[in-house]
């Protein structure tokens, strides 16, 4: 196995990979990245066997095709360390890794790549295309919501479903909801739901920029794989059934709010200072045109914030973690937002003031 490479194309596939190897892992192969090479093109391969990254570079003409494992951390610390616009040469001797740029050579432990673990090829029978921006938007805008370490493994990860050729996202931690949908994207696909881990989520969002590649995805029983120009990307799913999140959209929530989405996201993280710093809570108080926001913590102190809005109808208190309101005001895009509320015990429901592709309801708290 031989070839040359130069250094700047190597930097960003070998980082993506690098980033979904464990540094803690037992079996020691999970370490190292793969690398093979067929005809002009290099593979890069990394895997916790839980998710996997293929990145892909052009080589220039004269590699030696052949495979190998490396270790991928102190692959990618040499590359970064090596200047811009230099040659990478690399072949393997002696059961080594030989690296050399310039007056710079490195000698690198290899393992077989034969001890390489594979994630099955045959995934899916439900496949379908899109930009890679529209998936990026899905994905930004629903993930903030999925669960961390909950008991109930479900809610950690993501919930993708296509129904009646309408693609939605969902994600809920059991203290909010949001949901991001597609409409009419893939009219020729049957219906599923799948649920993505947390990790495949979070990995797929750092991969996708904001070009205009097309991602082929591909969905199946066990596995979800997307794949562009530059990377294939394949994930275990979590195997469990994802809560009937409809149920709890609130129906009757006719008390309405329209407010400037700046304005209010700047007075929440204000006010946010003084909360508690273990709950976070903030207690909102409408009338005609006005919202104040309070804030008090353990110490006594206390934050005030009024707002103008947009609102007719009864009085009203209520109280609500600050930071699900801003997670969801940081994502959400557009000049004023909507709240709609029904009484103080009941969920609010959060979106864009003109018609939006996304919904957030958030739980209330007492204070």
């Amino acid at each position: 196995m031989k070839f040359s490479v130069p250094r700047d194309a190597l930097i960003k596939p070998l980082s993506l990979v690098a980033g979904v190897v464990e540094r803690r892992n037992t079996l020691p192969v999970l370490a190292n990245v793969l690398l093979q090479i067929d005809g002009e093109q290099l593979s890069l391969t990394g895997t916790d066997l839980e998710v996997e990254l293929v990145g892909r570079v052009a080589l220039p003409a004269g590699a030696e095709p052949g495979e190998i494992t490396v270790p991928a951390r102190k692959l990618l610390d040499i590359c970064k360390s090596l200047p811009e616009g230099g040659d990478i040469q690399f072949h393997v001797q002696d059961g080594k890794a030989v690296l050399t740029c310039g007056r710079s050579r490195f000698s690198l432990l290899t393992l077989p790549a034969r001890e390489f673990p594979n994630i099955e090829d045959s995934i899916g029978s439900h496949h379908f295309v899109l930009s890679a921006h529209q998936l990026r938007r899905l994905i930004d805008r629903t993930s903030f919501a999925m669960a961390q370490q909950d008991v109930r493994y479900y809610l950690n990860g993501m919930l993708w479903e296509i129904r009646g050729g309408r693609l939605r996202f969902v994600a809920t931690d059991g203290h909010r909801l949001a949901i991001c949908t597609l409409p009419d994207a893939l009219e020729s696909v049957d219906d599923i739901q799948v649920i993505l881990p947390r990790k495949g989520v979070l990995e797929l969002g750092r991969l996708l920029g904001d070009d205009t590649d097309e991602v082929t995805v591909i969905l199946g029983d066990n596995h979800f794989r997307a794949t562009t120009p530059g990377f294939s990307f394949t994930s275990k799913l979590v195997d469990g059934k994802f809560p009937d999140y409809e149920r709890v959209l609130p129906r009757s929530a006719e008390k309405v709010v329209v407010a400037d989405r700046l304005q209010l996201r700047q007075a929440f993280t204000r006010t946010a200072i003084l909360s508690n710093e273990k709950y976070r809570g903030v207690r909102l108080k409408l009338s005609q045109d006005t919202l104040e926001i309070e804030a008090n913590n353990p110490e006594q102190e206390q934050a005030e914030e009024v707002v103008p809005v947009e609102y007719t109808g009864d009085a009203l208190e209520v109280g609500f973690n600050v930071g699900y309101l801003l997670d969801v005001l940081g994502v959400l895009s557009g000049e004023a937002v909507r709240f709609s509320l029904s009484d103080p015990n009941s969920s609010a429901v959060l979106e864009e003031s003109d018609a939006g592709d996304s919904l957030y309801v958030v739980m209330p708290m007492r204070l």
